[in-house]
C-alpha cells in the first residue's frame, strides 16, 4: 500500500478522533452550564457564577457582566493586601495592635468583640487576619482596613494585580450606614475568578504569606451549607463567604461564596457564586450555592 496514502489515512483518522473528542468535551461543558442555569432559577434573583479548572484553564461564566455586591467576600482581597504589606516589610504578622472598646462595635458580627467586649487588648496582625478571613469578623476587618490605609489601598493593590472589574470603596462600618452602600463594593464573577487564579499561582505573595492565607481560608467557619454543603465530608475547600441583611421588602442583597476546591483526583477548581437580590430563604440561597459547587465537583472529578 502506498506510504503517502497511509499517512493521509492516519491523519484523517486522528482528525476525526480529535473532532469527535472536542465535540464531546464542548457538549459536556454545555451540559454543566445548563445544569447550573437550571439550579440558579431556584434563587429567584440574579446569580453570577465563575468556574475555572486552574490547570486546563477551562472556564464557565454566567452573568459575568453583572456587578454583584461582595459583602464579606471583600475580606479575601483585603487579606491579600495585608499580606502584601507584610511581604514588603511594612507590617509583620507578629506585630501587636492595641484594640480599644471604641474599636469594637457591639452591633455587628464580631467574635473578637464577644471575647473582649471591653477591648483593652493587644492582638497580633496574624490573629486579626484569622478573625477577619476565617470568622468573617467585621470589627477586625475594619481595623485591618485602617492598618493598610483604607479601602483605596486595597483597590490600588487589586489594580496592580490586573483585577479591574472589582470595586472596593466602603468598609464594614461604611456599609452599615445605608442599604445601597453595599452595592458600591461590587465585583464581576470573572474578576473574582481571576483573583483566585492569581492567588493560586502564588506569584504575587511570598510562599509563607500564600500558605498562611490558604490555611485561614480552609479554616473558614461561616457558611457551612454554602460551597461545602453538598461536598463529601472532609472535602478540601479554601473559601470566603459573604452575606447581607434583608431589607424591608424581604430582599436579600447578597449571599456569596468564592474559593478553590481540591478534588480527590488532585484537580483544583476555582468557584465563584454570587446570589443577589433574592426573596428566598437562607436554606434555598445556600442550597443554590451548594448545588452549583457539587455540580462542578462531579463534572471535574470525571474529566
Amino acid at each position: 500500500m502506498n506510504t503517502n496514502f497511509l499517512t493521509k489515512l492516519s491523519f484523517a483518522v486522528l482528525l476525526i478522533l480529535f473532532v469527535t473528542f472536542n465535540h464531546s468535551a464542548i457538549a459536556q461543558k454545555d451540559n454543566l452550564k445548563k445544569k447550573i442555569e437550571a439550579i440558579s432559577k431556584d434563587a429567584k434573583g440574579i446569580v453570577g457564577v465563575g468556574i475555572m479548572d486552574l490547570t486546563s484553564r477551562e472556564t464557565i461564566l454566567i452573568n459575568e457582566k453583572h456587578k454583584f455586591p461582595m459583602q464579606s467576600v471583600f475580606k479575601f482581597p483585603l487579606g491579600m493586601t495585608v499580606l502584601d504589606q507584610v511581604d514588603k516589610g511594612k507590617l509583620t504578622l507578629d506585630q501587636k495592635i492595641h484594640i480599644t472598646k471604641e474599636d469594637l462595635n457591639p452591633d455587628t458580627w464580631s467574635p473578637l468583640q464577644k471575647k473582649y467586649p471591653e477591648g483593652n487588648v493587644d492582638v497580633t496582625i496574624e490573629e486579626l487576619l484569622s478573625y477577619t478571613v476565617s470568622n468573617s469578623d467585621n470589627n477586625t476587618c475594619d481595623i485591618l482596613f485602617k492598618l493598610v490605609g483604607g479601602p483605596d489601598k486595597v483597590q490600588d493593590y487589586m489594580r496592580e494585580l490586573g483585577i479591574k472589574e472589582m470595586n472596593i470603596v466602603a468598609t464594614e462600618a461604611g456599609m452599615s450606614k445605608g442599604w445601597n452602600v453595599q452595592y458600591t463594593n461590587w465585583c464581576r464573577p470573572s474578576a473574582m475568578l481571576k483573583l483566585l487564579d492569581v492567588f493560586y499561582q502564588g506569584k504575587n505573595l511570598s510562599k509563607t504569606s500564600s500558605d498562611f492565607l490558604w490555611k485561614i481560608m480552609t479554616e473558614t467557619t461561616t457558611g457551612p451549607n454554602k460551597m461545602k454543603g453538598l461536598l463529601p465530608a472532609g472535602a478540601k475547600v479554601a473559601h470566603k463567604t459573604g452575606a447581607s441583611g434583608t431589607n424591608d421588602k424581604g430582599i436579600m442583597a447578597a449571599t456569596n461564596d468564592v474559593g478553590i476546591m481540591t478534588l480527590p483526583n488532585s484537580k483544583q477548581i476555582a468557584v465563584v457564586v454570587y446570589v443577589s437580590d433574592t426573596p428566598v430563604d437562607e436554606k434555598t440561597r445556600d442550597g443554590v450555592i451548594a448545588q452549583i459547587a457539587k455540580a462542578a465537583w462531579d463534572y471535574y472529578l470525571k474529566m
